[in-house]
């Protein structure tokens, strides 16, 4: 008789039970059989963890919400204090007008002492940089040897006077002819040119100064070989000066002989020095369309020096009824040119406060530390000439105390 196998028993997962006493591959014996998973167990895991996720969403979202309120609420409450700044008024005043340009100093007169003839350097009656007057003498030359052939003309001049008359005196009586007495006078005359020419080259020799004014350094030593043209000494006036200047041509209807003209240098800040305007030229530069003017100068106080570089006015009628402001209120840029305009107003609590609005301006011209103003302001506004680096529209701002950027009456003394 044939026994039945037993029967295989599959787990929920279709493999095959082992069999009570049999022992897994790797020799462990089994659990206990799992439950299987359904469709709505699996479904109820879902929903929790998406449960879980929007949890955790909404926690993130709150708090983010609540940093930003609290950063928000931070920065409401914590306003930087007012800014302080100079203030000053727009106001109305009659503007000097001017045609600005820049020139050159020159010496009305003015030149390089050097002598006309060759020769040997044997006295220097100067020092260098002195003072001289017209006609002191400057260099002496060796001239000894044209004093000897002035010595030497002058007694053939002597001699051929002698024979001369003698001549006459007998031409007188008709003992000799008038060829004989003509002969005699041409002698005596040409004598008498060459001892001009001699006296004439004794003068050049000796090197005197043209006009009053004073000596520059000397080049030149005793004993020296100077040629015709070599420089001994500059001598120049200072007492009068050119100023030499251009202004386009545009101007030449605003120009004329003996307006006045105001000079600065850099060798005198803050003075300006009057000149006059003396020549006009009549000829328009055709390369550069502007037309050259000369003013001169009393330099009598030996203030400047020819070559100088200077800053010109050209002075014109004022100008009446000019909104101004000072020049540092202005905030020149590539998109315009701006100021703040300091306006009252009220702050979130109710209380008067000082702010600050960008107005656009158009600018005029500038003097005095003033620029005109032609649109965008109207007197009385007040305007911030200091500070503005820190400024945006609508910033509150305190008037200071003073202006930093004005400049002292003095400057300090070491």
């Amino acid at each position: 008789m044939t026994l039945d196998p037993p029967p295989k028993t599959e787990t929920s997962f279709g493999h095959p039970a082992a069999a009570p006493g049999h022992q897994t591959p790797h020799g462990q014996p089994p659990g206990p059989p799992r439950k299987p998973v359904t469709r709505g167990r699996l479904i109820v895991r879902l929903v929790i963890t998406v449960i879980i996720l929007a949890l955790l969403g909404a926690a993130l979202y709150g708090f983010n919400s609540f940093r930003a309120k609290a950063i928000s609420d931070f920065f409401a409450n914590n306003k930087p204090p007012p800014t302080p700044v100079a203030l000053a008024e727009a106001t109305v005043q009659t503007v000097p007008k001017y045609l600005t340009a820049i020139g050159t100093v020159a010496a009305a007169r003015q030149l390089t002492v050097a002598p006309e003839v060759a020769g040997r350097v044997v006295q220097i009656p100067f020092e260098s940089g002195a003072t001289v007057k017209a006609g002191d003498p400057l260099v002496q030359l060796n001239d000894a040897t044209e004093q000897a052939d002035l010595l030497a003309l002058r007694a053939q001049a002597r001699l051929a006077e002698l024979n001369l008359e003698r001549y006459r005196d007998l031409r007188r009586s008709q003992a000799t002819p008038q060829s004989n007495v003509d002969q005699y006078q041409a002698q005596l005359d040409e004598t008498n040119a060459n001892m001009k020419r001699t006296q004439a080259l004794i003068a050049q020799k000796l090197i005197k100064a043209p006009f009053d004014g004073e000596l520059g350094i000397r080049q030149i030593n005793v004993g020296d070989y100077v040629n015709t043209g070599a420089t001994i000494v500059t001598l120049t006036d200072l007492s009068q000066l050119y100023v030499n200047f251009s202004l386009p041509e545009q101007t030449l209807t605003k120009l004329s002989v003996g307006q006045k003209v105001l000079i600065n240098t850099d060798a005198n800040p803050g003075r300006d020095f009057e000149a006059t305007i003396t020549t006009i030229e009549p000829q328009i530069t055709a390369d550069t369309r502007a037309i050259k003017v000369q003013a001169t100068l009393d330099n009598r106080g030996r203030a400047l020096r020819p070559g100088m570089f200077a800053n010109v006015r050209v002075v014109l009628p004022p100008q009446p009824n000019t909104l101004t402001i000072p020049e540092t209120a202005v905030d020149y840029t590539v998109y315009g040119d701006s100021v703040f305009v300091a306006v009252n107003g009220k702050d979130a609590e109710g209380k008067e406060q000082l702010t600050v609005k960008r107005q656009p301006v158009k600018v005029g011209d500038r003097t005095e530390n003033k620029v005109e103003i032609r649109e965008g302001l109207k007197p009385g506004d007040r305007v911030v000439v200091s500070g503005q680096l820190k400024l945006s529209n609508d910033a509150a701002v305190v008037p200071a105390e003073s202006n930093p950027l004005t400049p002292p009456k003095t400057l300090p003394q070491n």
